[in-house]
């Protein structure tokens, strides 16, 4: 699991959205960026999750926040989801893991008794320039964007 803190540099990652389109962290630079790591599109806590970070867009603007969501689905899937629920910012169809294995947050999980390996519902707030400012491990869904435009 992510062992990334505050401080730490942030991993330079790269990877598709659901339009092909490529995302690096270089892109980002001069903005601080949400990367929100969700487990699977189109289940109730991402959706609770990625809604309240889209109604929220304007004040993360405002605050020039980048947001980009990630998680394992194809670019179908997340494409699908993004235009279902109106998404202001790009979903990475991460289907090698290779963001995800980057910040650390593919392991194991427990549902319903049952242990697997997944996507640990994680975000990672990055300054200007590339370093961790937060890592938010205990996610609230329904108010996510509180949790990072404190």
């Amino acid at each position: 699991m992510t062992t990334l803190k505050k401080g730490d540099k942030a991993p330079n990652f790269s990877g598709l959205d659901q339009d092909g389109n490529s995302h690096k962290l270089a892109d980002y630079k001069g903005k601080k960026l949400v990367v929100f790591f969700y487990p699977k599109a189109n289940t109730p806590g991402c959706t609770a999750e990625a809604c309240d970070l889209r109604d929220n867009f304007e004040r993360f603007q405002a605050n020039n926040y980048a947001l980009l969501g990630v998680s394992a689905d194809a670019a179908k899937a997340q494409a699908k989801f993004k235009e279902k629920y109106n998404f202001p910012f790009p979903l990475l169809a991460d289907e090698d893991k290779s963001v995800i294995q980057a910040f650390g947050v593919w392991g194991p999980k427990k549902f319903m008794g049952k242990e697997y390996d997944g996507i640990h519902r994680t975000t990672f707030v990055i300054d200007e320039n590339g370093v961790i400012d937060e890592v938010i491990s205990e996610v609230k869904t329904k108010a996510h964007a509180a949790q990072i435009l404190k």
